[in-house]
């Protein structure tokens, strides 16, 4: 609400990331109700997703609490009925916060203390406060000329590159960038439902050309020298930055035809070697397997970028590769180090969505996600391992218990639900 001054006792807790519409959405109706919005970044402050996993049983982002009362997510909120939206309205602006308060990050010794503006909570750092303190530490940021213009605390992509060559993990640190960089720019161009992306507003914004300079140092990159851990956290943040980035340049694909091409097209110049998004995912991260209308296999034996392929398929890395649920996963950039549980958690929020798995105990059937037919060989290459499977990666919920029970019953159905392939262009 516009000019609101709170003087409520509690507060709404929203716990998401930055870049999920779903988040976008959810705060934005929680602002027009003129209470007090505390914001939770669970991509920068990882250390409370166990906590919010303890206190929802689930694993997808947003998720929200009118003081200690819990709403669940996006979809939750947008559904309650208007009496009871009222009445945890009241709840807020009448009842103080009790011990059981959901919790905030730990405050930081860097950070100014949370004020009240407008009736929103804020005073969360900006994720790339640590990172530009180094680079102005190290003379990276400073002043640069562009033809006859002077760019005051800015830097090129070759002097970031650089210094990040001086550091261990420099693939990896910057795959993060770019993939941190491009989601800045999405949530800023984010319409306030969090339904459409500005895709034009976005390929003129300044910021653009400086993640485009950053982009071309990717083929300086040593790829063989990586990790699995390290090539599945670099391959997954490039591969998410790059279908942006290509949105940006040819639009977003309308039909089979489209996609067919955006994914065999669109690439990045990676070590010396192009990568499309076909080649990252069936090549790269599918330990070089045929992906969905190909005849032959991405690299061939003689092909160098078979060197930079894993050993085997990688099944989790389809719920980090796609978002077309309802909910997202509390991860929005993938870092070696924690990589494993990062996917983990990744196939956990996708399976908790109801537009990818869905159990009906009554007809003893399970319907899934299209992406676990085109990619069942990744899943076991059979029904049986399939279902057994997705039980295996999904968290304690009813939802497990039904599919346990209909598994138990035996001959379950598998039956695959229909693929959402609308664009979120605003144009």
């Amino acid at each position: 609400m516009e000019g609101f001054k709170s003087s409520a006792l509690g507060r709404v807790t929203v716990y998401s990331i930055q870049g999920c519409p779903h988040c976008v959405q959810a705060k934005a109706t929680l602002r027009s109700l003129g209470v007090p919005v505390c914001e939770v970044d669970v991509g920068l402050h990882s250390e409370l997703r166990v906590k919010l996993k303890e206190l929802t049983g689930r694993s997808t982002v947003p998720q929200i609490f009118f003081n200690s009362v819990h709403v669940g997510g996006n979809d939750d909120l947008q559904k309650l009925a208007t009496e009871e939206l009222q009445r945890l309205v009241t709840l807020v602006k009448e009842e103080p916060l009790s011990a059981n308060a959901p919790p905030l990050p730990e405050s930081n010794p860097f950070e100014a203390p949370d004020e009240e503006i407008d009736g929103q909570l804020r005073g969360e750092r900006d994720e790339f406060a640590d990172l530009v303190e180094d680079l102005k530490h190290a003379g990276v940021i400073g002043t640069q000329r562009r033809g006859l213009t002077l760019y005051k605390n800015s830097f090129s992509g070759a002097q970031l590159v650089d210094w990040l060559q001086t550091k261990e993990g420099m693939a990896a640190e910057l795959s993060l960038l770019l993939r941190e960089l491009i989601l800045k720019l999405f949530s800023e161009h984010l319409s306030a439902d969090g339904k459409s992306v500005d895709y034009k507003g976005m390929s003129v914004d300044p910021a653009f050309e400086r993640y485009c300079e950053l982009a071309i140092q990717l083929q300086r990159v040593e790829l063989l020298s990586l990790s699995r851990e390290e090539k599945l956290a670099f391959f997954i943040n490039i591969y998410n930055a790059l279908v942006i980035h290509g949105y940006l340049r040819l639009g977003a694909p309308t039909n089979m035809w489209q996609r067919y091409k955006f994914f065999n097209y669109v690439s990045y110049l990676i070590g010396g070697e192009v990568f499309t998004l076909q080649d990252i995912e069936n090549g790269v991260l599918r330990g070089n397997r045929k992906g969905i209308a190909q005849l032959l296999k991405p690299f061939s034996k003689t092909d160098p970028r078979l060197q930079v392929a894993l050993p085997d398929a990688e099944p989790l890395i389809h719920f980090a590769l796609n978002c077309g649920a309802k909910g997202c996963p509390p991860i929005k950039t993938y870092t070696p180090q924690d990589i494993d549980s990062q996917l983990l958690t990744a196939a956990e929020a996708f399976l908790e969505n109801d537009d990818a798995c869905m159990v009906d105990s009554g007809k003893n059937e399970v319907r899934l996600s299209q992406i676990f037919k085109w990619y069942k060989a990744d899943f076991g290459g059979t029904d049986e391992k399939l279902l057994k499977w997705v039980l295996d990666h999904m968290g304690d919920s009813p939802k497990k218990t039904s599919l346990q029970d209909v598994l138990s019953a035996g001959k379950t159905k598998v039956s695959f639900l229909p693929y959402d392939w609308s664009s979120n262009s605003a144009h």
